[in-house]
């Protein structure tokens, strides 16, 4: 067959049976209200978009570092407790300040005149810092700030320094061994932090850090869960206007290099665009809040709308060309391709609705925003491309040749498509089973991924906070809190000798504990008293935590005084190694609950409920990952009626997924929650090829015909179409490799490489094994009717 003969636009074969099997049941006849009632389509699309762009400003960012694990879970609600009960750590802006002159006069007095300033800031609580220290108790009298009102000079100032850098409050907790780093932790009021006023208090910090310490030399760094929370917020507001302009314009270039004229361009991209609006108004209005994976739905609403569109604007286009009208032309489109776009939405659907069954919050909400985005793609596309195509397209009278002989792009990959048609066809059954090595062996490596995950994936790694985090990490043993709550037997106090005795078992074991450091609870300060003071006795300590201000001692005690808290910081490392240094601890603290029955010791905080809870959940989903592609290949299989159909899809649509997961495994990352849910979407969205080539062969096969002919005019006739939309998924799906967030980074470049590998398992894979799946139902058919 040359390319030319294959013009005949999808009109089923004589004979053809499977072409009258309705795949989606009539529901692509939605689109032909538009067509009928054009006017009244028109009035109702203006006026949903008009609400849906107001549904678009209520859309919120939701920017807590915790909402990965948010879930109904024993480990969460105990974070949930603590967090609420001490809740210090959610409001603390960490100044890293560093410096080989930190401990020099000029420095330490910028340094002072800072937190002196800092505590003016409007929104702020309080500082903890080097000025923080006092010198020891005398005579039970009140002690003095460690460092004068004047610094002194010369041996007196030396002297200073040699107990400054000797303290053991200061010394491994805001002073580095080296003296060169200094943490400055300021709170703020927590009713600012969820606010928009954030960003001006954030901006006053830094400017009046600026200022202060200007002409000393000293570097300063913020970080800190607000300001991390403020640079996710900042984030995904610019990767939402990101992705939205650069996978828009991608798509028009590609629409109008692909149809070289503006009017079909507009008819293949305006749907997409469109239903971008509407999933977003949909998503502003049921009140979902735009995360690190939520703001995923932009890029994706397109990859899902722009495939269809484009296959049924080819197709109209393909009907103009054979002389139709434009109403015919869009009319039967609709009723060729339709059937599959339905198909290729509700595969997308399905890949949102496996992530359901994760124990996230948040990959839960993902998955219902997914699956509304998809419904709400599916009617933009189905009623947008032929209202549009009837409405812009002007066909000129008399130039169908002249189109024919203009589209030589088109024809060279029709070309392309009939070469790699006849050669799969031609030795389906060596190709068919050189496929199945191939799958096999990317298997292996994919069944080696490990679940990763460090609190790094969340943050912007561009920005201040995770360099800061990382110079905590290096010289304070970290900056992420891991938090043991001890909770009090009913009318015992904090200062009875049996709590005392506790508290101080448990601050001896955080510190023993191999990976942790930087340990601080009430023993801190009974320590200290007993080493400068020479008094630790539960009547001098509760004297000197009652001259504590208020919200420092709330990081310890809170108003009930029925609990207290050991903060100890760990590094930023991944879960196999923060694991077993969890698990050890709990070990060690269930000996000290033994021996101290009646108080209740939990390990808690971010860290440690995601050292628990992430290789589970990643876990999970990958098992759900597998369960969607024997449910997708069952239903793929229903929808065609033929178990040749279903059989034929499973090879297609796991090689994605196993190229992806050997390049991860190559690369050493492991398997994320980007990763992952990466690939559980990607493998819904790559069944679009293979969906709509098995619509378009069931359409050109006759009854009893070698199945390669019918491979070969189904290729030549989708395949174009078919490549040319792979780019645009990939396209669309790779331009968040440009976003801060590393997360999303590895949400792009794996969807897109495991569109483009879709497409390769489209043509090299799925040809071949229909053909060779196709000639064994025939054989078996006659050999069945021969007895």
């Amino acid at each position: 067959m040359t390319v030319q003969e294959g013009r005949f636009a999808g009109r089923p074969v004589p004979g053809a049976s499977p072409a009258q099997i309705r795949l989606a049941f009539g529901l692509e006849r939605m689109g032909l209200f538009a067509l009928r009632f054009p006017r009244a389509a028109i009035l109702i699309l203006l006026a949903v978009c008009f609400g849906a762009a107001f549904g678009v400003m209520r859309l919120k960012v939701d920017d807590s570092l915790s909402q990965l694990f948010r879930a109904d879970t024993p480990e969460f609600r105990q974070y949930e407790t603590l967090s609420r009960r001490f809740p210090s750590s959610e409001f603390d802006v960490l100044l890293v300040i560093e410096g080989r002159s930190l401990l020099e006069r000029a420095s330490l007095e910028g340094l002072r005149d800072l937190v002196t300033d800092l505590q003016l800031i409007e929104g702020t609580r309080g500082v903890i810092s080097l000025f923080s220290a006092r010198a020891p108790p005398e005579d039970g009298r009140v002690p003095a700030a460690l460092f004068p009102e004047e610094l002194p000079e010369g041996a007196a100032y030396d002297d200073l320094i040699a107990r400054i850098r000797a303290n053991a409050i200061l010394r491994g907790k805001l002073l580095s061994e080296d003296g060169h780093l200094a943490l400055v932790i300021l709170a703020l009021d927590p009713a600012i932090t969820g606010t928009p006023r954030l960003s001006e208090v954030v901006g006053e910090i830094r400017n009046v850090a600026s200022r202060d310490l200007g002409e000393t030399g000293l570097t300063i760094q913020l970080s800190g869960v607000p300001v991390m929370q403020l640079e996710i917020r900042e984030a995904v507001e610019r990767d939402r206007l990101l992705y939205n302009g650069l996978g828009f314009t991608a798509g028009s270039l590609i629409a109008i290099l692909f149809f070289r004229r503006v009017s079909f361009m507009a008819v293949a991209a305006g749907p997409p665009l469109i239903a971008i609006l509407l999933a977003l108004g949909a998503l502003g209005w049921l009140g979902f809040r735009l995360n690190m994976f939520l703001n995923m739905m932009t890029p994706l609403i397109m990859v899902i709308s722009f495939s269809d569109s484009m296959q049924l604007t080819f197709a109209a286009r393909d009907r103009l060309i054979a002389g139709e009208t434009k109403r015919e032309a869009f009319r039967n489109a609709v009723l060729v391709v339709g059937p599959a776009c339905v198909l290729t939405h509700v595969a997308a659907g399905l890949s949102f609705a496996a992530l359901m069954f994760s124990e996230s919050d948040l990959i839960r909400t993902f998955g219902q925003a997914g699956i509304l985005s998809t419904l709400i793609a599916l009617f933009a596309v189905l009623s947008l491309v032929p209202l549009l195509g009837v409405l812009l397209v002007r066909p000129e009278p008399g130039s169908a040749n002249l189109k024919r002989r203009a589209d030589t792009g088109i024809d060279a990959l029709r070309s392309v498509c009939a070469w790699i048609a006849a050669r799969m066809t031609r030795r389906p059954g060596i190709y068919s089973l050189l496929s199945l090595a191939v799958v096999a062996l990317l298997a292996v490596p994919y069944a080696r991924l490990e679940p990763h995950y460090r609190l790094a994936d969340q943050i912007p790694d561009k920005h201040q906070a995770m360099t800061a985090n990382g110079r905590l990490d290096a010289q304070l043993t970290g900056a992420n809190p891991v938090d043991i709550l001890i909770e009090f037997p009913v009318g015992a106090s904090p200062y009875a000798p049996e709590t005392l005795a506790t508290i101080a078992e448990v601050h001896g074991a955080v510190e023993d504990q191999r990976g942790i450091g930087n340990v601080w609870s009430l023993e801190t300060l009974r320590r200290w008293l007993a080493t400068a003071g020479g008094r630790s006795d539960a009547a001098i300590l509760r004297r000197y935590a009652e001259l504590l201000p208020p919200y420092l001692v709330q990081r310890f005690i809170p108003a009930e005084q029925d609990a207290t808290v050991v903060t100890a910081r760990v590094p930023d490392i991944e879960i196999d190694h923060l694991l077993p240094v969890t698990e050890e601890l709990e070990e060690d603290l269930a000996g000290v609950q033994a021996r101290h029955p009646g108080y209740r010791i939990s390990v808690t905080g971010l860290s440690a409920v995601a050292a628990r809870n992430s290789a589970s959940m990643i876990g999970r989903l990958n098992r759900s990952l597998t369960v969607e592609v024997a449910f997708m290949a069952l239903f793929i299989g229903l929808a065609f009626r033929s178990v040749v159909v279903g059989l034929a899809s499973i090879l297609p649509g796991i090689f994605p997924v196993l190229v992806s997961g050997t390049v991860l495994w190559l690369r050493g990352d492991g398997l994320q929650f980007a990763s992952i849910v990466a690939l559980t979407v990607a493998y819904g969205l790559g069944l679009s090829a293979t969906i709509h080539f098995l619509n378009r062969l069931r359409l050109v096969s006759g009854v009893g015909e070698d199945p390669a002919l019918g491979v070969e005019r189904a290729t030549i006739l989708v395949g174009p179409a078919l490549i040319l939309t792979s780019v645009v998924l990939a396209c669309g799906l790779g331009v968040t490799v440009l976003s801060d967030l590393p997360a999303l980074r590895i949400f792009g470049w794996v969807s897109a490489l495991a569109m483009l590998a879709a497409l390769v398992a489209d043509l090299l894979i799925l040809r071949p094994t229909i053909t060779l799946l196709g000639r064994w139902r025939l054989k078996l058919l006659a050999a069945q009717a021969a007895k």
